[in-house]
């Protein structure tokens, strides 16, 4: 007799709900650890069918070290369990294991492809350094503000050319040198260790194959290169490339119902930080780029209907198609190619 399992996974508790044969025969809690959650299962549901969980901060672990222990794990999109979870009458975490299990025996799910380890450390390493250099930046930014209530106005620069500008207007300010370099001490200690994650991130671009493949690109560099191929791990994956846009929240939605029917804003889902480093890669192609390509010409052609910022959308979104199909055919960035819309 199969087992169907739904675990509501938080931090410290996982609410384990067991079905077989459309009834509950088990509900309980365990501590949110797969070697607890094995055991149990074990005890409870040893001809375990389908266990289903929902996307979150534990959901890799999760994934991983169950399917290690030879259960059946699946990954669902927690905003597509929403919508069956809230026919509850009360929010519970018993309820909502219950909706998932339930979900798991009828099978009404999207399952989630869940990123191997690998991928997820780089992810992680591009993560951290992204946050290092916003820290570092609002250090700066406040060095700045502190010091202009005073009159001394820092000129522009960045890296040891501001630490050399704050030094030397500080020089014959004894009280205000107490409060900002202290402040100015933080911000180069951030910046070193940025630099140091930046070196990692640049040995590992230069070792990956697919990652110099899509730095052939005019604007692609090593941190959108590395975030594009580690949300997109295999290009098998994706059947289309065009479905890869769409994957990362850069085409718009649509409302339809009766005679109304538009296009809205694009739709945001997906990867939020791919999706921003893609963005920042098409407005280099469109303002800094000198290397002239077809995707820049069909650009600059679709700024000059549309606007900068939604032809920078639409670049963002070609950009993703063209990198996931360099991905898939291992050619190089054909310039002359891509002035089509």
């Amino acid at each position: 007799m199969d087992e169907y399992i739904g675990l509501d996974v938080s931090m410290k508790e996982t609410a384990v709900s067991i079905r077989r044969n459309g009834k509950r025969i088990w509900r309980g809690k365990c501590a949110s650890d797969p070697a607890s959650i094995g055991a149990l299962l074990r005890k409870h549901a040893p001809c375990a069918k389908r266990v289903i969980f929902e996307t979150g901060p534990l959901s890799v672990w999760f994934y991983h070290a169950l399917c290690a222990q030879g259960f059946p794990a699946i990954c669902i999109d927690a905003r597509h369990a929403k919508a069956a979870l809230d026919m509850a009458a009360n929010k519970t975490d018993a309820n909502d294991a219950d909706g998932l299990a339930h979900l798991a025996e009828v099978g009404f799910y999207r399952e989630v492809r869940v990123k191997g380890f690998d991928s997820m450390l780089t992810r992680t390493l591009v993560a951290a350094r992204t946050r290092l250099v916003r820290i570092m930046t609002e250090l700066s930014n406040q060095i700045r503000g502190l010091m202009k209530i005073f009159g001394l106005v820092v000129p522009a620069g960045k890296g040891s050319r501001f630490e050399q500008h704050v030094r030397e207007l500080l020089a014959d300010q004894t009280g205000l040198a107490a409060i900002v370099l202290p402040v100015l001490e933080a911000w180069r200690s951030i910046r070193l260790r940025a630099t140091e994650l930046g070196r990692q991130l640049i040995a590992g671009a230069r070792r990956s194959e697919a990652c110099r493949l899509l730095m052939s690109i005019p604007g692609v560099g090593t941190m959108t290169a590395t975030a594009f191929t580690t949300a997109i791990e295999e290009p098998s994956n994706f059947r289309k490339s065009r479905s890869v846009g769409a994957w990362l929240g850069l085409t718009t939605r649509r409302y339809q119902s009766g005679q109304v029917d538009y296009d809205g804003h694009i739709s945001r889902r997906g990867d939020r930080h791919v999706r921003g480093l893609l963005y920042e890669a098409a407005t280099v192609i469109l303002t800094r780029s000198s290397a002239e390509s077809g995707l820049r010409t069909w650009g600059l052609a679709l700024k000059a209907r549309v606007g900068f910022k939604r032809a920078a959308v639409g670049v963002a979104r070609k950009l993703a198609v063209t990198m996931h199909a360099m991905l898939k055919s291992g050619e190089m960035f054909d310039r002359t190619a891509g002035a089509a819309a």
